[in-house]
């Protein structure tokens, strides 16, 4: 077995472990700072403040286009997916008016047919 003090994983491990002490401790000062705090909120503020303008220049760019915005895409989905389920439940009720409409034996309606009494004219009968 090789000396632990020459073995080159271990000088390695133990470099980056400290490496990682000393950028934990800078990491953890940095953010303790006040100003640390308030270039944080000033970088997040104008990445919201970019989005925005970015969401409001595609709406308008749509708009130039004719085409619809995603507000608009959003609220033809949600209608679509209204009448869906209007559709679905008329489709269920009517199946359930269908089944119960069916005589449970000989698949004819449920209202009965009056018996056939006449018969029809033989060969030699008049109509």
């Amino acid at each position: 077995m090789a000396d632990k003090g020459n073995d080159p994983a271990v000088i390695w491990q133990t470099m980056m472990g400290e490496m990682e002490k000393g950028f934990n401790s800078f990491g953890n000062q940095l953010m303790a700072s006040p100003e640390f705090s308030k270039l944080m909120n000033q970088a997040g503020g104008a990445a919201a403040g970019a989005q925005r303008q970015l969401g409001e220049l595609m709406e308008k760019y749509l708009l130039a286009m004719n085409l619809p915005s995603r507000a608009q895409l959003v609220g033809m989905a949600e209608r679509l997916q209204s009448m869906e389920n209007q559709l679905n439940e008329i489709k269920t009720l009517l199946q359930q008016v269908h089944h119960n409409s069916l005589a449970p034996g000989d698949g004819f309606g449920a209202t009965p047919r009056p018996p056939r009494t006449k018969r029809p004219p033989s060969e030699g009968e008049p109509k």
